[in-house]
């Protein structure tokens, strides 16, 4: 069974920091990209951040550039997302993704294995 989980959400004030975990089951993720979105209630779901694993190549939405980073671990079948600096706009249901379709690789509809989410809320 293919399934991503995420975990690592929580509560912070602005400025702090978390770290996200996506744990791939299923299969690898040698060779794969792999991305983070982000989803606040009646908003679309927006890309955050992606990383193929292959080479390390990533890529971040504007709006975290400097602040967040992905990272990857193949033997552990986990792709990271570091959160620092945190805001108040960065509250959302944070998800992780694999990309099936080419395209953008900060376009959520390229994605699919979608996990349960995890909520990351920031007060200000």
């Amino acid at each position: 069974q293919v399934q991503l989980v995420e975990s690592g959400g929580g509560s912070v004030q602005a400025g702090g920091s978390l770290r996200l975990s996506c744990a791939a089951s299923g299969y690898t993720i040698n060779n794969k990209r792999l991305g983070w979105f982000r989803q606040a209630p009646g908003k679309e779901r927006e890309g955050v951040a992606s990383i193929y694993t292959g080479g390390g190549i990533t890529d971040y939405a504007d709006s975290v550039k400097g602040r967040f980073t992905i990272s990857q671990d193949n033997a552990k079948k986990t792709v990271y997302l570091q959160m620092n600096s945190l805001k108040p706009e960065d509250t959302a249901t944070y998800y992780c993704g694999r990309m099936v379709l080419a395209g953008s690789p900060l376009d959520a509809t390229k994605f699919r294995d979608w996990g349960q989410g995890t909520q990351v809320t920031v007060s200000s």
